[in-house]
């Protein structure tokens, strides 16, 4: 009887942990995609660097595995269509360019930032009192948010250029 109860919790152990992994582990849908918008797919810092010429960036950190992120694609599309010219949108697969993954510390996914532009050839990046920190944890948003809190941080950056260009 021990043997089959050790079984027993053994199967329902591994179905949990099944079920609780799905949401990271499933296959992408195949919808609506960054492709189709104006969102950059990032695979070297040059092209952060070369966007942040023309404007702040918004960049987000994340998987085509990860449910939350492949939810945040539809946001991203409209910012990129709405900040065109002003500002940029920009992804990171951290499975495919693992190496910008370990350059911005990601630990978690989503994991998303602005940034406002470069000094002494540091990234400077918004938080959310409308300051810039060159230390991306201080500014970074962690999981899922509304595009109204990505578009204030976006428009904060957009106003602290506007001041440095006056």
């Amino acid at each position: 009887m021990k043997r089959n109860t050790k079984i027993i919790i053994q199967l329902i152990f591994l179905i949990a942990a099944s079920l609780f992994a799905a949401g990271c582990l499933e296959e992408p849908e195949k919808t609506s995609s960054i492709e189709d918008s104006c969102v950059v797919e990032v695979t070297a810092l040059d092209q952060i660097d070369e966007a942040l010429l023309e404007g702040p960036v918004f960049l987000k950190l994340g998987s085509e595995r990860c449910g939350p992120c492949r939810a945040m694609k539809p946001v991203m599309a409209e910012m990129a269509d709405k900040y065109e010219g002003n500002a940029t949108v920009m992804f990171i697969d951290t499975d495919n360019s693992r190496h910008l993954a370990s350059y911005f510390g990601v630990a978690g996914i989503p994991d998303s930032c602005v940034i406002a532009g470069i000094e002494d050839g540091k990234y400077l990046y918004m938080k959310q009192d409308g300051n810039v920190t060159t230390d991306r944890f201080r500014a970074r948003i962690l999981g899922l948010r509304d595009k109204e809190y990505f578009e204030s941080l976006l428009e904060q950056a957009l106003l602290r250029e506007e001041g440095i260009n006056e």
